[in-house]
C-alpha cells in the first residue's frame, strides 16, 4: 500500500526535522506531505529544505496565511486522493502523536476504512496535561458522543488513519467545518456512511517544543460547531 502522511504546520520549526526522522525511522516507504500555513517562524522554509534533501519522500504544500487546520487537512488529502495514495494519515508535528504508532495503523487498517488513535480506548492516556485540560477534553468527547451518537471513546483525536476510499466516500470536499471541530466531523461522516472504524490505544504526550494552539476560546467554538455540524446532517 502506497501510503502518505499529512502534516499541517504552523511555527512548528523546532520540532519539524525530528518529526519527519521518527516518521520514516518507524514506517520507512512512508512519504509526507507537510502543509505549511506561511508560518512566520520558517517552518516552510525548512520544509523545503527537507524536501530538497528527501524528493522522493517529502513533499511540501504552502499556502498564504493561516487558513485553519480543517482547510490545511482538505489540500493535504486532496493531494493524496489526485496522487493515488493507498493510505493517508492525519496527524500533529510536534510529537503529540507519536510515530511508533504507524505500524499498528497500517496494520489495522488492511481490514477497517478507519483507524482512529484514542486517548481514552483504554482508560486515560495522556501525559503532561494539568486536571483542567483533561476534564475539558474528556467533557468535549462526552458531548460530541451525546451530540452525534457516535460510539467513540475519543471523538476529537486528530491521530487517524484512511483508506482512500473512506476519503472518497465521506467527501472531503463538502466537509464545512473547520478548526477543530473538523476532527469530530470526519468522524462522523465515516460513521454516518457505516465505515468499518476501529479505536487502537495511543499515548498522547503534550508538545516537546514550541506553543500549543489549544485554548479556552476555541473549545468553546467548538462547542457551537458540533451542534451546527449535527444539524446540518
Amino acid at each position: 500500500m502506497r501510503s502518505l502522511v499529512v502534516l499541517p504546520t504552523y511555527n512548528e520549526l523546532e520540532n519539524l526535522s525530528a518529526i519527519i526522522e521518527s516518521i520514516h525511522e518507524h514506517a520507512p516507504d512512508t512519504h509526507v506531505l507537510i502543509v505549511d500555513d506561511n508560518s512566520p517562524d520558517g517552518t516552510g522554509r525548512l520544509a523545503d529544505e527537507l524536501s530538497a534533501q528527501h524528493p522522493d519522500r517529502v513533499f511540501v504544500l504552502h499556502r498564504e496565511g493561516k487558513r485553519g487546520l480543517g482547510a490545511a487537512y482538505v489540500d493535504g488529502f486532496n493531494f493524496a486522493l489526485a496522487r493515488d495514495y493507498d493510505v493517508i494519515v492525519q496527524m500533529d508535528a510536534d510529537f503529540s502523536h507519536d510515530p511508533k504508532y504507524l505500524v499498528d495503523f497500517f496494520e489495522k487498517i488492511r481490514e477497517h476504512d478507519v483507524v482512529i488513535g484514542s486517548r481514552y480506548v483504554t482508560g486515560i492516556s495522556v501525559v503532561n496535561w494539568d486536571l483542567k485540560r483533561l476534564i475539558l477534553s474528556q467533557a468535549a468527547s462526552a458531548y460530541v458522543r451525546c451530540i452525534t451518537g457516535m460510539p467513540l471513546t475519543d471523538t476529537t483525536t486528530g491521530f487517524k488513519c484512511w483508506r482512500r476510499e473512506a476519503l472518497e466516500t465521506i467527501g472531503v470536499d463538502n466537509l464545512a467545518s473547520n478548526g477543530y471541530v473538523f476532527l469530530a466531523e470526519m468522524s462522523y461522516r465515516a460513521f454516518r456512511k457505516k465505515l468499518r472504524m476501529i479505536e487502537v490505544p495511543i499515548i498522547f504526550v503534550e508538545r516537546r517544543l514550541g506553543r500549543s494552539k489549544m485554548d479556552l476560546g476555541i473549545m468553546i467554538e467548538g462547542l457551537w460547531g458540533v451542534l451546527r455540524m449535527r444539524l446540518r446532517r
